[in-house]
């Protein structure tokens, strides 16, 4: 694909993603200097070899299914970028906007470092980072109805609510998709912004997102599921419908990475268990899925900068 000329803003792209990478920096001391490092080891200390290596099986599967998101956003806009290029972004935008929170800014910024040397312009980009966002809706929305359907009984026993209300929940989310399916496949439907205009997938494409984003949700939610202690009977689906809500309340909260709305939204639906465990095992999940990815990210952000001013200097 040949490289489009730039235009007399491009160094806009350029001084945002300096700026998110040094607030990066400042987020990331925060959050680690309000770790105390007696708890982390405890916690660390309580959980068994078999946890920890399923949460980080899970937490890779995870980042692994997310790339999928950027892949299948960038074939419906016709742009062919090599998949590591597509892995690179996806991983850091994601592990960025996961801890530093307003995922459009600043995932779609380090989407525009990563992506914007390969001639993807920044419209493009912001395409592609709402088509990404669709997809984790879509995908969160069919978990989070067939979880309230399937496991009526034992979620309206943590919400201490009924099952009926439960599956009417359930339902009108089911409705909500159904009734998104019906409306972009009768026709090409386009949302308009302040004269942008972002054509949504059609109803196959749709379909393929939901599944994939289904399944990223599945796997982030079992890296702290498989950290939980067991011997409390808590079903995989019960625990869905629980994660999602406390996923739901904390992007409401606009908390960086829902912290502390998301771990309190737990700790209240996980009542029944031991509250020190359930803490250590959300303490162990934010290290896991959030803190060590995000570092690792900052690193290869680093290290692409790096390598791609030696080649701009090369004779």
């Amino acid at each position: 694909m040949p490289l489009r000329r730039r235009s007399r803003w491009w160094w806009l792209g350029p001084l945002a993603s300096f700026a998110i990478f040094g607030a990066s920096l400042v987020v990331l001391w925060h959050i680690i200097s309000q770790m105390e490092p007696g708890e982390l080891a405890g916690a660390f200390a309580n959980a068994s070899l078999r946890q920890l290596g399923l949460a980080a099986a899970f937490t890779a599967l995870s980042y692994l299914l997310l790339t999928g998101y950027d892949a299948l956003a960038l074939r419906r806009l016709g742009l062919s970028i090599p998949y590591r290029t597509t892995a690179l972004a996806s991983f850091t935008s994601y592990s960025v906007s996961f801890t530093l929170g307003f995922p459009i800014v600043t995932g779609g910024t380090v989407r525009y470092w990563i992506y914007s040397p390969k001639g993807v312009r920044a419209s493009e980009v912001a395409s592609l980072t709402v088509i990404a966002g669709l997809t984790f809706w879509l995908g969160l929305g069919a978990i989070l109805c067939a979880s309230l359907i399937y496991s009526a009984d034992s979620v309206a026993l943590l919400a201490r609510t009924s099952p009926l209300i439960v599956q009417i929940v359930g339902g009108l989310v089911g409705l909500g998709i159904v009734g998104y399916l019906i409306w972009i496949a009768t026709d090409e439907r386009s949302l308009r912004v302040r004269g942008w205009n972002l054509h949504l997938p059609g109803l196959g494409t749709t379909l393929g997102q939901m599944a994939l984003g289904a399944c990223e949700v599945c796997a982030a939610a079992a890296v702290l599921f498989v950290l939980l202690p067991g011997g409390y009977n808590l079903e995989y689906p019960t625990f869905l419908a629980a994660y999602i809500f406390a996923c739901l309340i904390g992007i409401a909260s606009h908390a960086p990475g829902g912290l502390g709305v998301f771990e309190a939204t737990m700790l209240v639906a996980l009542n029944r268990f031991p509250y020190e465990q359930v803490l250590g095992a959300l303490l162990i999940f934010r290290v896991i899925y959030y803190v060590l990815p995000f570092i690792l990210a900052l690193a290869m952000l680093a290290l692409n900068e790096i390598i791609r001013r030696i080649r701009r200097h090369e004779p």
